[in-house]
């Protein structure tokens, strides 16, 4: 046997040994996925059983390196730790924007110090983080952002406010955009910096969405003291770790255009009956199935065949464009689609008859998907610049 061959075989049977046979089963929605921290929300117990057995062996974050608590694996390996996960339907063990977003930062961008002091509890899920960015008017022109760090020597005094930070009422650590010169251009005289959650003077207000909920809140920051030693690359070069760090939240929304563990064609025939060949009897509604389906099988590879191609921790660049947009409309149009599929009963907002509303509430919060990350249209903007070259 191969190197490969054996660890494929290895890889097998401790998956098929540890792996809880309640982590084998498809996620029911965000509220179902383990995002860990100091307080984790736990759905089943086996959530974090299942987080602390893979983050043993590195493999919450199978290809960072093993001295930041990652599992040091070369691409090779690391896709068949993914197939075998997916051959036994093994779920990721842990979400988290410290995995996503800022771990990625940090391995570019880090001293040696902060590396050892904050990968290493990403990687165990014992820190969970969320991302200070845009303001009330600092949205898609994030550059114009105002929250202020004074400098006081060995840290700075952080006054501001920041809006639409996922869970930051659940986070225990952020990582900050501040502006702390504003003598220059706009993009000049931004840092990067990280602080604890729970620092006196931090107030988060949840955002409730149209959809009856949502992760958001805004946040607001009162003579907040955050310690130099968290200042992230240079004093006033935060934009470029900023612009990095945003190709990789834009591969992390770009995954909720992946095909649905169960096709919807297999869905529609359950729910809408099938004609004497087994087919859906719906047509019209049996093609624009079959087109999703397609398309999303192929964005599907083409994602796989990319991450293949770019090495760990390297991102996709302004191309992550592409697949932010690309993904979120994917999205869209599955849920647009489960609509269709679920005929009247996939309309209603509450009660058990209409199973709480989720169908019709992950409709509306779908539309949002276009808007976080950066918006359709800056997408867009962004692929005609930077990816095709097209003139201004």
């Amino acid at each position: 046997m191969s190197d490969l061959e054996h660890f494929r075989a290895d890889t097998r049977a401790w998956l098929e040994e540890n792996c809880p046979a309640a982590m084998r089963e498809p996620v029911r929605g965000f509220d179902d996925l383990y995002m860990g921290g100091r307080n984790p929300e736990v759905d089943h117990p086996d959530q974090q059983l299942w987080c602390e057995r893979m983050a043993q062996r590195g493999w919450t974050v199978p290809q960072w390196p093993r001295e930041y608590g990652g599992g040091g694996l070369n691409k090779e390996e690391a896709k068949i730790l993914q197939q075998e996960m997916a051959r036994l339907g093994a779920r990721r063990p842990l979400e988290s924007f410290g995995i996503s977003m800022l771990g990625p930062a940090l391995l570019k961008f880090g001293s040696e110090a902060q590396k050892q002091e904050h990968l290493p509890p990403i990687c165990r899920g014992e820190i969970r983080w969320c991302q200070g960015y845009s303001e009330p008017n600092a949205g898609s022109d994030l550059a114009s952002l105002q929250t202020r760090a004074e400098d006081r020597g060995d840290h700075y005094i952080i006054n501001g406010q920041k809006v639409w930070t996922s869970y930051a009422d659940k986070a225990d650590w952020i990582f900050c955009l501040v502006r702390t010169d504003n003598t220059g251009s706009k993009h000049e005289g931004i840092s990067f910096v990280l602080f604890d959650m729970a620092s006196e003077g931090v107030t988060t207000r949840p955002i409730k969405l149209i959809s009856g909920s949502s992760p958001f809140c805004e946040t607001f920051f009162d003579n907040v003291r955050a310690d130099k030693r968290n200042l992230v690359g240079e004093e006033g070069k935060g934009w470029a770790i900023a612009k990095y760090l945003l190709t990789h939240e834009r591969e992390m929304i770009s995954a909720f255009g992946a095909a649905p563990a169960k096709s919807l064609g297999a869905v529609a025939v359950e729910n809408l009956g099938s004609d004497a060949s087994g087919r859906l009897r719906n047509g019209i509604l049996r093609h624009t199935i079959a087109q999703y389906q397609l398309d999303a099988l192929a964005f599907g590879a083409t994602m796989s065949r990319v991450g293949d191609e770019a090495k760990a921790g390297q991102g996709l660049g302004a191309a992550s464009s592409i697949f932010k947009y690309y993904g979120t409309e994917l999205n869209k149009r599955r849920n647009e689609l489960n609509l269709a599929i679920g005929g009247e009963p996939a309309l209603g907002w509450d009660g058990d008859v209409y199973g709480g509303g989720a169908t019709s509430r992950d409709w509306l919060r779908s539309k949002g998907n276009s808007i976080e990350g950066g918006t359709s249209e800056v997408q867009l903007n962004i692929i005609a610049k930077r990816v095709l070259g097209l003139p201004d």
